[in-house]
């Protein structure tokens, strides 16, 4: 079973994704998610590892998870703590939610990190299995 956010868990979330077609950004998405070639950036502070980056890249309407030294590249970056990705993760906590109350920082494009998030939560029938097997 892999732990949550680590290389074997990216790898797997990118094998059940891959070839999935997602929608495209609505056209009253920003211009830079209507384009549908964004990054999205996730700076988890005090992951068990150490604090890292995750990038969400969407382009042709496919999704690739990486991990990444920083979010150079992104259009748009979410930082969060460990507990709160896992609670995400775990559908214990609702993205709009953990905005409202502060628990997330956001800077950048938000057209992007709304679409992104839609485009996130369009796949999350394909990787309904490895959320059924990651350990936390």
């Amino acid at each position: 079973m892999p732990r949550f956010l680590t290389a074997e868990w990216i790898e797997r979330f990118n094998d059940l994704v891959a070839g999935v077609q997602v929608t495209p950004p609505a056209t009253d998405a920003g211009l830079r998610a209507q384009s549908g070639r964004f990054g999205l950036a996730e700076e988890i502070l005090d992951h068990p590892d150490g604090p890292f980056t995750l990038l969400v890249t969407a382009g042709d309407g496919m999704l690739h998870l990486d991990r990444a030294r920083s979010d150079e590249g992104a259009d748009v970056t979410i930082v969060l703590t460990y507990s709160d990705a896992r609670a995400l993760s775990m559908g214990t906590l609702r993205a709009a939610d953990a905005l409202m109350e502060g628990r997330v920082r956001v800077r950048g494009d938000l057209g992007v990190l709304t679409s992104g998030l839609d485009m996130l939560a369009e796949v999350q029938r394909h990787v309904a299995a490895l959320q059924a097997e990651t350990t936390y």
